[in-house]
């Protein structure tokens, strides 16, 4: 069964609070809770998945009016690039649609994501890495799209070298900079890139983010990011060995 199908059902149940809470009370009938962020510990995979998907919807919502308005190719890679099967796209527009128009920020939403994956760092991560999927879907990302990605990547906790190496991820294999991938430089020893080529291997590699939670709907793009990496690693070891 697809994700998406059992999204907001399968939070319905839960004493949800902060800004996700609202949100969806506003639509479901009623607030789902007013006395905080009860919905603290992601600790079962499905319901780690339903949130992830909620989180992607929300944030891509405000990150689609950034430069002041949603395109349509926008729209089309929300449901496309997402995989949200038509039979779904309903349930996925209303969360869209009512996030596009709450007046909070993004902010807010940002800080209650990053709480709530505060122990699965690399799922922060994906989360950054499938914004620019989304902001890139009409050909460019945008100067505001930018800022509001790398300030979100900054409330998650991510430092300059991880957003950089997720951003230079997203470029062709002949366009990367293969050191800012693997969060290195040039002058670092070959053994030294090769301890950060493993451990970002680790970290991203896609059983282990599914097994954190990131539906299996979306992991096409951390295979691509896996892809980025050994190439990356490939690049150096043939530039330090010339």
């Amino acid at each position: 069964m697809s994700i998406w199908g059992s999204v907001i059902g399968g939070i319905i149940g839960f004493s949800f609070g902060g800004p996700f809470g609202a949100l969806l009370g506003s639509f479901i009938g009623g607030k789902i809770s007013s006395s905080g962020n009860t919905f603290n510990n992601l600790n079962d995979q499905k319901q780690t998945q339903q949130f992830f998907a909620i989180a992607l919807i929300v944030l891509s919502a405000k990150l689609s009016k950034a430069d002041g308005l949603v395109s349509k190719e926008e729209l089309i890679a929300i449901k496309d690039k997402l995989n949200i099967p038509d039979s779904e796209i309903d349930n996925v527009a209303k969360i869209f649609n009512k996030a596009k128009e709450d007046k909070t920020g993004y902010e807010p939403y940002a800080e209650q994501i990053s709480n709530l994956f505060k122990d699965k760092f690399n799922v922060l991560e994906e989360v950054i890495n499938i914004l620019f999927y989304i902001a890139e879907a009409d050909g460019r990302v945008s100067n505001s799209e930018l800022k509001i990605i790398e300030h979100i990547a900054h409330i998650f906790g991510l430092n300059h070298s991880q957003f950089e190496s997720i951003r230079e991820s997203r470029k062709s294999s002949d366009k990367m900079n293969p050191f800012l991938v693997l969060e290195s430089s040039p002058e670092d020893e070959l053994k030294t890139i090769r301890k950060r080529y493993i451990k970002l291997s680790k970290e991203h590699h896609p059983d282990l983010l599914l097994s954190k939670g990131v539906p299996e709907e979306v992991i096409n793009e951390s295979k691509k990011k896996m892809r980025s990496i050994n190439s990356a690693w490939e690049k150096i070891q043939k530039l330090k060995v010339s």
